[in-house]
């Protein structure tokens, strides 16, 4: 299954492509733009490489780095 990000520029338009999707039977949700980055961050974490290992004094020191 796919998903589409739609972005509408206010609370009008959204009312109006959420009504198309209604109708047309296809199921919608809305969600604001901090749940949308955590849900991205989620995905991107999935697709990260877990084999490799790193050792506690190299997260150490990239976190306070920054």
């Amino acid at each position: 299954m796919k998903a589409l990000v739609v972005q509408a520029r206010d609370k009008s338009e959204m009312k109006l492509v959420a009504d198309v999707l209604k109708k047309m039977g296809i199921k919608s949700s809305e969600m604001d733009v901090e749940d949308l980055e955590d849900f991205l961050l989620g995905e991107a974490m999935k697709k990260a490489n877990r084999t490799k290992k790193v050792s506690r004094e190299t997260i150490m020191k990239n976190l306070t780095s920054r």
